[in-house]
């Protein structure tokens, strides 16, 4: 008997707790910067020492912290379940977790790429400057989705939903398009459970939503636990 599919739809809520800032402050900023001046191909036309910069920073962040519990929980999932993790957070803490088959709908932060050949993509955790180039002498960006920029898995996420058995929800608002489309490919019928300690839906928003309002430390690991006791 084929093992149930478990899809899992992540945001910055779910790193949050391993010590990485969410998407952007309440004051529209991001580590003190216009969102529109690090992420957008235009702020990168501007400016691309500050971009570069803005990354070499993150991707330093990114060395120093480790999957908590809510990301080794998800992980365990693996032993009983078909998972496939679809996450909006550009870190790799769900692969540092155990877990499998992840889909980076915003790019990988570990990761680069020519800013003319989109398939030349590099693994990458040092600094990146002005003068790292590609094959052809062109200088390699983020392998970042940036703000006006195609989705390219997102056609592969919603094929990924629509297989769902179970659906989960973590630390996303799922308020921010295209992301917040992929709710709605999962079958009507298909149990939802969303964990986030300030959820934007409702439990009439859908059919058969669970909401449990914690965050994703506190409320991914009895989830787990639970999954697995009703689904043996």
């Amino acid at each position: 008997m084929p093992k149930q599919k478990i899809v899992v739809l992540t945001g910055a809520g779910m790193s949050a707790e391993s010590g990485l800032k969410t998407f952007r402050d309440a004051d529209g900023l991001w580590e003190g910067h216009d969102v529109m001046e690090v992420a957008s191909p235009q702020g990168f036309a501007r400016n691309p020492e500050l971009v570069l910069e803005f990354y070499n920073q993150r991707r330093r962040q990114l060395l120093e912290v480790s999957p908590n519990q809510g990301h080794l929980a998800l992980a365990q999932l693996e032993q009983q379940f078909n998972v496939s993790i679809v996450t909006q957070n550009v870190d790799n803490l769900h692969e540092q977790a155990g877990s499998s088959h992840v889909v980076h709908l915003h790019g990988e932060l570990f990761k680069v790429r020519s800013i003319r050949d989109e398939n030349y993509v590099l693994d990458w955790k040092k600094d990146l400057t002005l003068g790292d180039v590609d094959y052809a002498g062109h200088q390699l960006r983020p392998h970042i989705v940036w703000f006006g920029e195609m989705v390219p898995l997102l056609e592969t996420a919603a094929e990924i939903t629509q297989q769902a058995d179970i659906l989960i929800i973590i630390g996303t608002s799922m308020q921010v398009y295209p992301a917040a489309s992929l709710i709605h490919y999962a079958d009507h019928q298909t149990p939802i459970y969303f964990v986030d300690p300030k959820p934007t839906v409702r439990a009439s928003d859908f059919g058969n939503l669970t909401i449990i309002q914690k965050t994703a430390v506190e409320g991914v690991p009895p989830l787990v636990e639970e999954l697995f006791s009703i689904w043996p």
